[in-house]
């Protein structure tokens, strides 16, 4: 009888999932294994096990070389997405076939991890791959915990999952916001304003940083130093009058704060207990408009960012993660997440996701007194910085 691995895609959708899941699903059936599709991240496993009154087709998807075969031209994930949490489920959000099973918590959700496993021994599933940034790979090492054999793959635009210098989707992301800020350009400087772009990253800046650094952007706020608004008021105005075109342009990570000041949020905390991200750009745009009496455009790129289908690095990227994901479940070789570390392709033990938090290198990448980019000599530095 063949064996059968799973595979899924959770959180936030980025270019490059699809190429992951093909390029899987055909190593694996070379391999003679059967590739089973988990659809909704890890709701799956809460909704396709036993006395689940929904049919399977509903959550699971018999992958194929035929069913795959041109899924790597289009963004997101064939697989759907969600950001569930079988640690943590909300009274609300459990199935109805699962009520009263579980273990309580003290904020009142409800951890059904056990029932996830369940899950995945009557899906006959003897390998997991899951797909995703930290909070979905949380989960993945909770199973690893737990004794199931897991593979993870890093995917985020964020660029923030510890363990690893690189996650699928970072590279798309910084390309559409470098090409629409070059194409943004032409307003900023034909009313001569101020251009604001806000970023997703979290709290994380790097990609504020690094598309700051390709598109010459004049100042950058990111995650990590928080702000002085009056600083900034005082070095974009003068960027602008040096300007001949007479407008600058600063880009800022979403999570970037004012100096005693919060990081802004909005809307209720998902699953994993991030509430929605982003504002301040807007609120920067608002205070210069008022600071300098300069006009400005303001735009956030937001879900942009992660749209459409991957650039030719992020392909790359996920055609190898996966084809490494695959050697190693083949190997036999679990309990690992895929990684990129100094340059190189490698796999680090799945438990050091959580083990810490991936930041920008302030202090070797940003001028914190001048709100931009610092590069020396970058000589022995890794591909995509730190």
């Amino acid at each position: 009888m063949a064996k059968r691995i799973g595979v899924l895609t959770g959180g936030g959708d980025v270019p490059g999932l699809n190429v992951v899941i093909k390029t899987l699903t055909a190593r694996m059936e070379d391999a003679g294994w059967e590739v089973v599709g988990l659809k909704r991240g890890w709701a799956a496993l809460l909704h396709a096990g036993p006395g689940s009154p929904f049919p399977g087709s509903d959550w699971t998807l018999r992958l194929t070389r035929q069913n795959t075969r041109t899924i790597d031209r289009t963004g997101g994930t064939m697989l759907h997405s969600s950001r569930t949490n079988p640690m943590a489920v909300a009274p609300g959000e459990i199935p109805p076939h699962l009520k009263g099973q579980g273990m309580p918590l003290e904020d009142g959700k409800v951890d059904l991890t056990e029932v996830a496993i369940r899950t995945v021994e009557t899906l006959g599933l003897d390998v997991l791959v899951a797909i995703g940034g930290d909070d979905t790979l949380s989960f993945a090492r909770r199973l690893d915990e737990e004794g199931l054999p897991v593979i993870g793959i890093p995917k985020t635009m964020d660029n923030d999952v510890f363990g690893t210098d690189y996650c699928i989707g970072f590279s798309t992301a910084v390309s559409r916001s470098v090409n629409m800020i070059t194409d943004l350009r032409s307003p900023a400087g034909s009313h001569e304003r101020f251009l604001v772009v806000e970023l997703f990253g979290r709290n994380c800046g790097e990609t504020s940083l690094m598309v700051s650094l390709l598109c010459a952007a004049d100042r950058a706020l990111i995650s990590e130093v928080p702000f002085d608004p009056d600083r900034v008021a005082e070095l974009i105005l003068r960027d602008k009058r040096d300007n001949p075109s007479n407008y600058a342009l600063i880009t800022v990570s979403e999570g970037a704060r004012i100096e005693g000041g919060e990081v802004i949020e909005s809307g209720e905390p998902d699953a994993y207990g991030h509430k929605k991200l982003g504002g301040i750009g807007m609120w920067l745009s608002e205070f210069l408009k008022k600071k300098t009496r300069e006009g400005t455009v303001y735009q956030s790129l937001a879900y942009l960012m992660r749209s459409g289908p991957a650039d030719s690095l992020d392909k790359l990227v996920a055609i190898n993660f996966a084809r490494i994901a695959a050697d190693q479940v083949v190997r036999g070789e679990t309990g690992r997440l895929v990684a990129v570390d100094k340059g190189l392709y490698t796999t680090r033990e799945i438990s050091i996701v959580g083990a810490g938090v991936r930041k920008v290198n302030v202090e070797r990448y940003y001028d914190a007194e001048a709100y931009r980019p610092k590069l020396g000599s970058v000589i022995g530095h890794p591909l995509f910085l730190e």
